[in-house]
This record gives C-alpha cells, sequence and structure tokens, in this order.
C-alpha cells in the first residue's frame, strides 16, 4: 500500500492535489483505491479545458462504483496522464506517482491552502 505523501494536499472526496509553481497535479488517494478496488476504465476532460475550482474532471470506474473526480482549484488542463486510457490499473498499483490524472495550470492555488494535509488526512482515515 502507498502511503500518503506529506507533499500534497487532500480532499474530503479523496483526491490528491501537489503544487509545484503555477502546476497542479489532481489524483486519488489510497483510502480511494482501496475502497473502490479494481479501476477499470477512466474518463478525463481533454487538455486546453478551462475549469473552476469544485468541478469535474472526470471520472473513474471500478468493479463496485462510477465515481467523479473533482478539482480543488480552477485553471486550464495541461495535460492528462494517457497511460491510463491502456492501463488503467496503474492507478491501483501507484496513485500517487504513476497513476495520476490530471495536471492544471491554475489560475489561483488559494484553494489549496483550505485542504488536508498528510496529518489531517490519515487521522481521519486509518483504521
Amino acid at each position: 500500500m502507498s502511503s500518503t505523501p506529506a507533499d500534497c494536499k487532500y480532499t474530503e472526496s479523496h483526491e490528491w492535489h501537489k503544487l509545484e509553481g503555477d502546476t497542479v497535479t489532481i489524483g486519488i488517494t489510497q483510502f480511494a483505491v482501496d475502497e473502490l478496488t479494481d479501476i477499470t476504465y477512466v474518463e478525463l476532460k481533454s487538455p486546453g479545458d478551462a475549469i473552476d475550482a469544485g468541478e469535474t474532471i472526470g471520472e473513474v470506474e471500478s468493479v463496485k462504483a462510477t465515481s467523479d473526480i473533482y478539482s480543488a482549484v480552477g485553471g486550464e488542463i495541461i495535460e492528462v496522464n494517457e497511460a491510463l486510457n491502456d492501463d488503467p490499473s496503474l492507478i491501483n498499483t501507484d496513485p500517487y506517482t504513476e497513476g495520476w490524472l490530471v495536471k492544471i495550470k491554475v489560475s489561483d492555488a488559494s484553494p489549496l491552502e483550505g485542504l488536508m494535509d498528510k496529518a489531517s488526512y490519515d487521522e481521519k482515515h486509518s483504521g
């Protein structure tokens, strides 16, 4: 199981957000992967799409459910993880590195300040 990275911020809906410069990489947490079990399909918005904070960036489907994925920040999608088209199970095996979903050039990163850090997220979702 992947441990929760300390350099990310976490949402109540189990997305992680990693800020590097003016780019935020988004994926889903190990907790979400464990809840969904085997992820079989990923559908994401396209590079060039503008999104607002709180808007969906796509969805993941598993053998148990389909879940919308949300961004806590607004901006422009500049990259999607194309490897997931061929192998969505990358999210199952490595949600924090190989299984990232999208990269967004953010217009305002301040919403990240209101998200949970590693300690808060782990405390809330341990056990």
